[in-house]
């Protein structure tokens, strides 16, 4: 039910193509996710970690994604620094390092990376690209789930013991098979004359693209998972019924955004 709700939001925003709503709905998502961070670094010693100064940070990386992205590398480092200067003055000597590493970690994993949302959104076909992202990262974790639960028999990796090579592999095969589709949906569309979905570059090289962001969300999944075990938490928050906090529902999309961004620039570049 939750995921009846979200993904209809979800798809709603995206081809509304209005880069404000976009990039105050992705920093909304990005604040949330970091404030369950918080929340994970000081159950794994980093009490000190100032969730409103993450936050802050967080709304100022997204107004210069707005505003001037091409100044994000200074802008990123300034806030690095200025978390530091406030973890050194704000708290005890010993809470200074690692209240300032989960933050300025939190900075980056949770709000950088979301940045590159709104900055796909700003290419010529964005919405498309969005939609792939989104179904690409959506099939996988479906395909995952079910095929796992049922079938999944040999461990992935000990970062997170209910993940099976079983259900890996029937991530990407339902990621590749959820941009099959989508291809072929666009291919009908563009046949009748609707430029509704558009994408770059032949079918075969968006298929491999969706292999790559298939790899770069299981691993963010992964990752999140072994934050979440070495805290000792099994969700990141309880605001999703169905789904545990907003971490929990974007964490393969904190790798799979920036994955498909850059690749897009590398595409570009050749």
């Amino acid at each position: 039910m939750t995921a009846a709700v979200l993904v209809p939001l979800v798809l709603g925003i995206v081809f509304l193509n209005s880069l404000l709503v976009l990039t105050i709905a992705t920093a909304l998502v990005a604040g949330l996710a970091a404030f369950e961070f918080v929340g994970i670094a000081a159950a794994s010693g980093a009490p000190g970690t100032p969730r409103l100064a993450v936050l802050c940070g967080i709304a100022v990386l997204f107004g210069c994604t707005y505003l001037r992205p091409e100044y994000m590398a200074p802008v990123l480092g300034a806030l690095a620094f200025l978390l530091l200067a406030f973890c050194a003055f704000r708290l005890p000597e010993r809470d200074v390092l690692p209240a300032a590493a989960a933050s300025v970690f939190a900075l980056l994993y949770t709000g950088w990376s979301l940045t590159t949302i709104p900055l796909l959104s700003t290419q010529s076909n964005g919405p498309s690209l969005l939609l792939f992202l989104f179904l690409s990262v959506w099939g996988g974790d479906t395909a995952a789930l079910y095929v796992g639960r049922n079938f999944g028999k040999h461990a992935l990796t000990r970062l997170s013991p209910n993940k099976t090579w079983e259900g890996s592999l029937a991530s990407v095969t339902g990621t590749v098979l959820a941009a099959a589709l989508l291809l072929l949906a666009a291919t009908e569309l563009n046949h009748r004359g609707i430029d509704a979905l558009s994408y770059p570059g032949s079918v075969l090289r968006m298929l491999l693209l969706s292999v790559l962001l298939n790899v770069a969300a299981q691993f963010g999944d992964l990752l999140e998972s072994a934050l979440k075990r070495g805290a000792g938490v099994k969700d990141s928050g309880a605001l999703l019924p169905g789904h545990g906090g907003m971490l929990d529902r974007v964490d393969a999309l904190l790798l799979a955004a920036p994955v498909l961004w850059y690749a897009l620039l590398a595409q570009q570049a050749i």
